[in-house]
């Protein structure tokens, strides 16, 4: 099996793809909770909950598929970031809690305690996607490893970079909510939320030339990295077309007749950051200095359960397909998918 195969490169790939699709397929659902509190009446919210109540719960599953790649084809990297991250990440876990139970309670609660789970939804939304980034900044600042064991404090994320991290991706889960209600939603909603977009768009552009800025003033690797032949010519086009990306974007949000668009085009930001962050660490799966092979499993654990992983992303694609598809289209005050 393992055979004229670089396993461990087909497994980085197979979990890039998988946090990618999760901060594609969860980030609009948080990004709806990060809104909530900016929208106090009932039928705004019932109708910004209903547009992904039917398929929030599966969006995560690129979240199991990730973290359990890790484990399997990189167990070095597995050990080392939950032990550096272990608090954040156990908060993020309490956040996405909280903002399941809120999607099932919220309604069926009686209208005087139906605030309780306007909040948990609201409060686990901001909860598990600021420590997400914030889990993410500290990633990027490099991990300390000494004798195959994490050797940095347990609160070393609590840094200025990490919790600015945290705040952006904030900031684009909301424009990733924002643009996906300018899909499903109508009339005045619609209208707030072409509005609220435009505003987020600015922010976001702000947090990347805040963190493309950082990033190598603090880390002369990453600078050294970045500037350096080829990768250079891999990452100059990047800022340009994050600036051009964003221009096209508020076109967009500014045109009444285009609902889809703005999301697509959400998404190709989202994905220029997610090259950005790439170039920055190839191939390396623990910063600054552990690659993906050294950091691999044995090839036999590899190859076996490569051959599952096969068979299972096709099927997650395709019921997540099937589930966008069938419910597609626009979701109005009074149409719900909870009795």
């Amino acid at each position: 099996m393992g055979v004229g195969i670089d396993l461990p490169l087909v497994w980085a790939v197979i979990i890039l793809f998988s946090v990618m699709m999760y901060v594609v397929m969860d980030g609009f659902d948080l990004g709806i909770g990060i809104l909530f509190p900016f929208f106090r009446t009932k039928e705004d919210r019932d109708v910004m909950m209903n547009t992904v109540a039917p398929v929030w719960d599966g969006n995560e599953t690129w979240l199991v598929m990730g973290g359990a790649g890790l484990f399997v084809a990189f167990p070095l990297a597995y050990a080392v970031v939950l032990s550096a991250f272990y608090l954040p990440l156990v908060l993020m876990l309490v956040g996405l809690v909280f903002r399941g139970v809120a999607f099932e309670f919220r309604f069926k609660a009686r209208e005087h305690r139906r605030w309780i789970w306007d909040r948990a939804f609201a409060g686990g939304s901001y909860a598990a996607t600021f420590f997400q980034g914030v889990t993410l900044g500290g990633f990027l600042e490099g991990v300390p490893v000494r004798d195959g064991a994490y050797a940095g404090s347990p609160f070393a994320w609590l840094a200025p970079f990490p919790l600015f991290v945290g705040l952006g991706l904030v900031a684009t889960y909301a424009l990733l909510g924002g643009t996906w209600l300018v899909i499903k939603t109508e009339g005045p909603l619609h209208r707030r939320m072409r509005a609220v977009s435009r505003i987020l768009a600015w922010v976001l552009l702000a947090f990347i030339a805040a963190v493309s800025l950082w990033t190598p003033l603090s880390q002369p690797a990453v600078a050294e990295r970045w500037f350096s032949l080829p990768n250079l010519f891999w990452f100059a086009p990047v800022p340009v077309l994050v600036v051009l990306v964003t221009l096209y974007l508020q076109r967009e949000l500014h045109s009444p007749g285009t609902h889809a668009l703005p999301f697509v085009l959400t998404l190709a930001l989202v994905f220029l950051g997610y090259s950005g962050l790439g170039i920055s660490l190839w191939p390396n799966v623990i910063p600054p200095d552990i690659s993906i092979w050294e950091a691999a499993g044995p090839p036999q654990a590899l190859g076996f359960t490569l051959v599952g992983a096969l068979l299972i992303i096709p099927m997650i694609l395709g019921y997540t397909a099937l589930g966008y598809w069938v419910f597609r289209g626009k979701v109005r005050a009074g149409e719900g998918y909870h009795g």
